[in-house]
């Protein structure tokens, strides 16, 4: 494994790093998913400082071995659109709240990374040019080709859209190898595993059977426009220390969405 400066990381963060493993990537460039309610971890709400910057750990180690990485984050661990807290709420504005949420997690995930050294851009759908430059998509792949981390925010700067469909948009804008799906199962099920004891995981599915089933993985805007533009998708338990990593280095886990 290639060994990566820690920066200013505090010593006790450092410490809760578990050394592990990584083959040769057989991804060059990859789109990760992230839900906002990963950051919050355990505490349910905000930002959980301890869990984004192991999160930021394991993100160092992939992009050592030359991977480059954008990232799409959610907001719901602070507001989400279709959330029961906006029920009385209009559609529109409840949306653009949980857009503004996105980038409060982007600028928090981009400080995590600074920390290990990994020079980092948020590139926001929703103009606010003092904390974040506007999503422009060749500006966005140059920064990939100069070895940085791209958080995109702001979801698409469309209400009605999710930031499901926002990772699909810019996976294929930026032209993604695969969008990497960060979740807290370890795949794609036909029921959900928390709730159904005996549901069956699926290791490779189609996108027209996830549209079929109705299965809950990414919403049905995001997975046709997968399937349109045949970009494939991994799902994965992002809890399992290591597992991005794996992932991009051409490990069996989680669960593939192609054609």
């Amino acid at each position: 494994m290639h060994e990566k400066k820690t920066g200013a990381l505090a010593p006790e963060v450092r410490s809760r790093n578990i050394e592990y493993n990584m083959a040769e990537p057989i991804f060059k460039r990859v789109l990760l998913k992230l839900s906002g309610e990963a950051l919050a971890a355990s505490q349910g709400f905000g930002v959980d400082s301890p869990r984004i910057h192991e999160i930021a750990a394991e993100l160092a180690d992939v992009h050592s071995l030359g991977v480059q990485i954008a990232i799409v984050v959610g907001g719901g661990n602070f507001f989400r659109g279709v959330a029961e807290q906006a029920r009385n709420m209009d559609r529109v504005s409840a949306d653009h709240m949980g857009m503004l949420a996105t980038v409060i997690n982007a600028l928090a995930l981009q400080d995590a990374l600074e920390k290990q050294n990994i020079h980092t851009r948020v590139q926001s759908a929703i103009e606010m040019n003092q904390v974040a430059e506007p999503f422009i998509r060749r500006r966005a792949m140059r920064h990939l080709e100069k070895g940085r981390i791209v958080i995109f925010a702001g979801g698409t700067g469309n209400p009605y859209f999710s930031t499901d469909t926002a990772a699909s948009l810019r996976a294929m804008e930026i032209k993604a190898d695969a969008i990497l799906k960060a979740t807290k199962v370890d795949g794609i099920y036909d029921a959900d595993p928390m709730i159904v004891k005996d549901a069956t995981k699926f290791s490779q599915i189609t996108y027209m059977e996830i549209l079929k089933r109705g299965l809950k993985v990414m919403d049905s805007t995001a997975i046709s426009l997968c399937k349109d533009n045949n970009l494939p998708i991994i799902i994965f338990n992002l809890n399992q220390r290591g597992n991005i990593g794996k992932v991009v280095s051409g490990e069996k886990i989680g669960s593939l969405v192609s054609a």
